[in-house]
């Protein structure tokens, strides 16, 4: 948040008409992006902390964030509600939960520093309205609401609808604005330390039995592995200065003469993967899990390893984070994960929930993100070797084998990577790496 009070710069192509007043930005305005209003649950339902998207947690989302507004009076924050989704199947959730906002959210909020502007209703028909009238906030939404009441050819709001919602929007600002003005706003903020974020733990290393020909997925010494479509790289196509490579090198390896050498340099808050995607799913069912060793060039280097599932009830995506130890820069580590330490992304249904399908999977990756713990951006080089299914076993490991050579970090030298259609409405949004999930279904696209 210091970081959005402070920030100056524009956000598009064209410029503002004004010049930058200085001093710390003082109204805040936010809003979600039309998949938010593909609500779950039910209308009635309570805040809750569970489940992802749906009526129930977003009311807690809400809340929770009304917790910090309040030790802020001297900012004023705005929030604008998701516009409607051309389908209509969760357009009843949607508008309870924008009706909830309007009418109840700030129902017992003892400040005037936080307004809603719904936006969604403005959208849903032309009899719909949030505006000043006579100097009374009017909020009109009729029953037997349109999502397509001002189509655009796709779910972005059409020009109609956001002249509409400027015009509606800019006096009720300067209510809220002179409201919030009117009140104490010179109360100082109450500050309270964040909690402190513990890093993701190191890898719990099982001792895994060494791959036999039938488990090993790639020991990277000869072609592409039999139906895949080989190790293809990806990034977040929104952030254009993230660079990463990925391909079998002759630098170092733990076996043999090659292993799968990774050179990233990722943007702050943004993703890149190194992807193994099969034209078939891969029944893995008859092993514990997956096993490999790795080779870092840098210390304390974090690590996201992804399991991709694709079924007709929508494809699933797993991630299990690593903090890899001083033992990979000074050798290899040895890492084993069991399938149940695979858990589903946050975003998706049943979030946090372990991995339980070895049979249906249609992709790995190796994924890079900015960890919780951390400000500073994922760059450096690993190396990936005897990628394989594996199970484990009481005795210990083969001992680490020393580096064929010490290899130097380079400046990435991405290759080119496959085309695809853009993520839609991301905008300034920060995702975690679990998005790219979508950097698999844009490659089976292509």
């Amino acid at each position: 948040m210091d970081a959005l009070y402070n920030e100056s710069e524009p956000s598009t192509d064209y410029s503002r008409p004004l010049a930058d007043p200085g001093g710390e930005n003082e109204i805040i305005l936010f809003k979600s992006c039309f998949p938010n209003s593909a609500l779950k649950g039910n209308i009635n339902d309570v805040p809750t902390p569970d489940g992802w998207l749906t009526i129930g947690k977003s009311k807690y989302v809400y809340n929770r964030i009304l917790e910090y507004f309040a030790t802020r009076p001297d900012k004023l924050f705005i929030a604008i509600t998701a516009p409607p989704l051309s389908d209509s199947t969760y357009a009843e959730n949607a508008r309870a939960f924008n009706d909830w906002l309007v009418n109840d959210w700030l129902a017992d909020y003892p400040l005037d520093n936080v307004a809603v502007f719904d936006f969604h209703a403005i959208l849903t028909g032309e009899n719909n309205h949030h505006r000043l009238v006579n100097g009374e906030v009017e909020h009109t939404v009729q029953a037997g609401m349109n999502t397509l009441a001002y189509p655009s050819g796709d779910d972005h709001p059409a020009r109609q609808g956001n002249l509409k919602a400027t015009e509606e929007f800019l006096p009720l600002l300067n209510y809220y604005y002179n409201r919030w003005q009117a009140g104490d706003t010179s109360v100082s903020p109450v500050s309270e330390p964040a909690p402190a974020e513990e890093a993701p733990p190191a890898p719990e290393l099982y001792p895994a039995s060494p791959p036999s020909a039938s488990s090993l997925i790639d020991n990277f010494e000869g072609e592409n592995p039999a139906d895949t479509y080989g190790w293809q790289a990806f990034t977040d196509e929104q952030e254009m200065d993230s660079k990463l490579s990925c391909a079998p090198s002759d630098e170092i390896a733990y076996q043999g003469a090659r292993s799968l050498k990774i050179d990233y340099d990722i943007v702050l808050y943004s993703w890149g993967t190194c992807d193994l995607s099969y034209e078939n799913a891969q029944n893995w069912s008859d092993s514990e899990g997956i096993s490999f060793y790795v080779h870092a060039t840098q210390g304390d280097a974090f690590l996201n390893v992804d399991l991709f599932v694709e079924n007709p009830q929508g494809n699933e995506n797993y991630v299990r984070h690593l903090r890899l130890d001083d033992s990979s820069t000074e050798g290899w580590q040895q890492i084993f994960i069991k399938w149940d330490e695979f858990k589903r992304v946050d975003w998706e249904e049943n979030g946090g929930s372990a991995f339980t399908k070895p049979e249906n999977i249609h992709a790995i990756a190796f994924g890079f993100e900015t960890p919780d713990s951390t400000e500073e951006k994922p760059t450096g080089v690993i190396y990936i070797d005897e990628l394989a299914l594996g199970e484990s076993v009481a005795e210990s490991a083969p001992p680490a084998a020393a580096p064929k050579t010490a290899p130097e970090t380079e400046e990435a030298t991405p290759e080119e990577e496959p085309s695809g259609s853009p993520l839609p409405c991301v905008g300034g949004l920060v995702f975690p790496l679990g998005l790219v999930g979508l950097a698999f279904a844009r490659k089976k696209k292509n």
